[in-house]
């Protein structure tokens, strides 16, 4: 059973009953730890726990790169992420409840002004396509318990990098922590995510320095006005053979925006 995965079952019905054996995503209560201090706790899937305090650290802009960090250490049960960094932070005296599912969190009004951006990246609609159907791979969470966010980049030839959580937001936290990891650039990169664009998850891709964020889902009215203000190129509702581009259409090459 892959990690982030419980064991359960159920009782189905296809025409007559049938007791299943199966797993549902595991969810739970994750608490950050800065240098000793309580900085946040997070509903999430106890699955790339340091991915996740690296990237929501990031997002919070409370780190800028992974030499900050001195030590990181994710305790037995899973549910604590001590984090220690090389200089002391100011814990933000103002906290807001995002809309994202199992209670997000931010620390920044997500509607703050940023610079718009102005990197050139472009993507045809069939390659969209492409990259959201290498999303999910054989092993992943979402193959064996359904009930998972994914969120990925993408140059748009190739899938560089993937992490799957119960919360949406999460997703790209983790996501950002594995690339800082990593080394891997997400500058002029595309943000793939399977979860409703909000307003705290159009701005943790734009402070990514995405220029298009593309979700199977649907936007919000904040996030789709953030969108025109930074020059990101909004993708919703990708399908098979279908999407819908809410801001700044120009750069899905190869297509004849009316």
């Amino acid at each position: 059973m892959a990690k982030g995965a419980v064991a359960t079952q159920w009782h189905e019905f296809r025409n007559n009953w049938s007791k299943i054996e199966a797993a549902v995503i595991e969810e739970a209560i994750i608490t950050i730890y800065v240098n000793g201090t309580e900085l946040a706790t997070i509903m999430a899937t106890p699955k790339d726990q340091t991915n996740l305090a690296m990237g929501f650290l990031k997002n919070e802009g409370l780190i800028s790169e992974m030499q900050e960090i001195e030590n990181i250490y994710v305790t037995h049960t899973g549910c604590c992420i001590d984090v220690w960094l090389n200089h002391s932070i100011t814990k933000p005296d103002r906290v807001i409840i995002t809309s994202g599912c199992g209670g997000g969190i931010t620390f920044q009004d997500p509607s703050h002004e940023l610079e718009p951006l102005s990197t050139d990246c472009y993507i045809s609609p069939e390659e969209l396509f492409h990259r959201f159907q290498e999303l999910h791979q054989p092993g992943s969470l979402h193959a064996e318990v359904r009930g998972v966010h994914t969120a990925g980049l993408t140059d748009g030839s190739s899938i560089l990098a993937v992490a799957e959580d119960v919360g949406r937001h999460n997703t790209i936290d983790k996501l950002l922590g594995y690339c800082l990891k990593e080394g891997i650039a997400t500058e002029g990169r595309i943000l793939l995510t399977t979860g409703r664009m909000s307003s705290e998850m159009l701005r943790k891709g734009a402070l990514m320095g995405c220029p298009i964020i593309a979700s199977r889902n649907s936007p919000t009215s904040m996030s789709v006005e953030m969108a025109l203000a930074w020059n990101i190129t909004l993708v919703g509702y990708v399908r098979r053979s279908t999407l819908r581009v809410y801001a700044n259409p120009g750069r899905l090459q190869n297509s004849s925006v009316v």
